[in-house]
């Protein structure tokens, strides 16, 4: 594959995947009697709401009001706040990170966190995450729900990027997937959703250098 080639290939899966995390899927022609044009209206009122001004202050008044729709659309198809948020949320944290097989684990890596600062960097992401990261310290079924996707999320990076490098013979055979997931991914989180901190045009690429360097030396 030519190298334009390539970097079509790499744009396509990085703004595909950050352009998705923010928004929220459209509903299911036909399904139930409630009407899917709504739904996706509400949901993604209550991505917005939850980016301009957090969970505490998120109420079903200001959705209602952000989506054009009354209050009643939104009671017929979550009971409370809570359930509302916790399944919007639940649907956009637990969208799989599209992980190509690039050939070679460098490359790998250099997709993986391109994909996944796009997204940490995306608006409206960036103010959600480390919103509901904080309200998950009060809110153990938020805590719950965050804990399942990321678990699920770490997983599937695990025994893809990992388990293919391995097979590839770039990477020991004991190489601990949680651990190196841990290691590929706390980084970017760490500098962008904590510290929120710009990414230096060769930050990237000395991360992944030192990242490469220390699972490869691991046993």
């Amino acid at each position: 594959m030519r190298l334009s080639d390539q970097t079509a290939e790499r744009n396509r899966y990085v703004l595909a995947y950050s352009d998705r995390v923010a928004t929220v899927k459209r509903a299911p022609a036909g399904a139930a009697v409630l009407r899917g044009d709504i739904t996706v209206a509400i949901r993604n009122a209550v991505m917005q709401e939850l980016a301009d001004v957090g969970y505490g202050r998120l109420s079903i008044e200001a959705v209602a009001r952000r989506a054009g729709v009354g209050k009643t659309a939104i009671y017929r198809r979550w009971s409370n706040k809570l359930e509302m948020v916790l399944e919007i949320v639940s649907d956009v944290a637990g969208r799989s990170v599209p992980l190509p097989d690039t050939g070679s684990f460098a490359g790998d890596l250099q997709l993986l966190m391109l994909i996944v600062s796009k997204a940490l960097q995306h608006r409206i992401a960036s103010q959600i995450i480390p919103d509901l990261m904080a309200e998950a310290s009060r809110n153990p079924q938020i805590a719950e729900t965050l804990q399942k996707a990321l678990r699920t999320h770490q997983q599937a990076v695990g025994d893809k990027l990992i388990g293919q490098a391995i097979a590839r013979g770039e990477l020991p055979e004991g190489t601990d997937p949680e651990v190196a997931v841990d290691l590929i991914l706390g980084p970017l989180y760490w500098r962008l959703a904590v510290a929120r901190t710009p990414l230096g045009d060769d930050y990237l690429e000395k991360l992944i250098t030192a990242v490469a360097g220390a699972l490869r030396a691991s046993s």
